[in-house]
């Protein structure tokens, strides 16, 4: 999930070709469906991005009562109004009719308190939580944001690899080299330095212990000198998400993929680049998510990839959740004030019925 950040923006305006009472304000590379005559290009407002929740009050000024998603039909999600994609909300919320939002903007300001909004994260399932133990020596998985949000994480041309983003459930392990301690721990639990107590049952110890992830981790260490590595994971399949990829989660070896690693030498935490990450997991023996793309980065070319089945199974099960694009070369990012990644999620996906998230 990306991070909840709600923000004042300048707009473009777009014609909605199958609506004469509506436009398209853009926001980055976001499409929100407003009235039209509402905005206008180059007009500020406030944008809310997916995942948002909304306090009642929000909701009513904003006349959104009961359209919203979830149980409390409070959750701003992706939707298609009149055939076309609306991704996230702009808006002008009257406690904010008087702030200079060009300036808000330029200081990088964060509504999100102020409008009481805050961010969705889904309820675990049984199977997939369990004991919590201290783990102050985990290393956690990082939020990874959409490029749409943040169209110039990239360069043109610049070298990159996107790896197919599969729907599942993250799963960090972390190897201590010199004590031989290894903790597991999902996404949510996980930014909390809290780790999953080993059982034989829980999910994310099951897909661990049966993909042999600690031994491939000693191996990694070795080969770096690293003190610790983590090997972060999708657990997917039936009984994880609603896309399955022909696999099981209810078996004795559940569907995982590496999708990233980390070493810590000499204190620092360092990404494996992406340009060397399949040949080190296939090395260790660790099956890796499907690696779609190497070469200039090219957005419409990635955005448009984004798009159709998954290629997991081999058999075009359903349809693909997107792709996560990195350097071929880990580098800093100016433009998300840390790790040059984002994810390219499919517009087929976001609007799917029955979809599930959890984490």
């Amino acid at each position: 999930m990306s991070t909840l950040r709600v923000t004042a923006e300048r707009l473009t305006i777009h014609p909605h070709p199958d609506a004469d009472a509506l436009e398209l304000a853009q926001v980055g590379l976001f499409h929100a469906v407003v009235a039209k005559g509402r905005y206008r290009t180059g007009d500020w407002a406030v944008y809310i991005p997916e995942g948002a929740l909304l306090p009642d009050d929000l909701i009513e000024e904003l006349g959104l009562t009961g359209r919203l998603a979830g149980a409390r039909k409070n959750r701003v999600t992706a939707i298609r109004l009149r055939g076309r994609l609306s991704q996230g909300i702009v808006c002008v919320p009257e406690r904010l009719s008087h702030v200079d939002l060009a300036a808000a903007h330029e200081a990088g300001t964060d509504f999100a308190g102020e409008l009481g909004a805050t961010k969705w994260v889904p309820e675990v399932p049984v199977h997939m939580s369990g004991e919590l133990v201290p783990a102050a020596d985990l290393m956690p998985w990082i939020e990874i944001e959409n490029v749409k949000r943040y169209p110039d994480t990239f360069a043109e041309g610049e070298p990159v690899v996107a790896t197919e983003k599969i729907h599942g459930t993250a799963c960090l392990f972390t190897l201590v080299a010199g004590t031989g301690e290894e903790f597991v721990s999902s996404k949510g639990f996980g930014s909390k330095r809290q780790g999953l107590a080993r059982t034989e049952e829980n999910l994310y110890w099951k897909a661990v212990v049966t993909h042999d992830v600690p031994k491939a981790a000693r191996a990694i260490a070795e080969r770096f000198g690293a003190a610790r590595v983590g090997v972060f994971g999708e657990v997917f399949g039936s009984g994880v998400q609603d896309l399955r990829y022909g696999e099981t989660a209810r078996g004795e070896r559940p569907g995982y993929a590496v999708f990233d690693v980390a070493v810590d030498v000499g204190g620092a935490r360092t990404w494996v680049d992406a340009a060397e990450l399949h040949e080190l997991l296939e090395s260790v023996g660790l099956p890796v998510v499907p690696r779609l793309f190497e070469g200039g980065y090219d957005e419409a070319a990635l955005l448009a990839a984004a798009r159709g089945s998954e290629t997991w199974s081999g058999k075009s099960l359903h349809i693909r959740e997107g792709l996560v694009v990195r350097p071929a070369r880990e580098r800093y990012s100016p433009v998300l004030g840390g790790r040059a990644i984002a994810k390219f999620v499919s517009d087929d996906y976001l609007t799917r019925k029955g979809g599930t998230e959890y984490e």
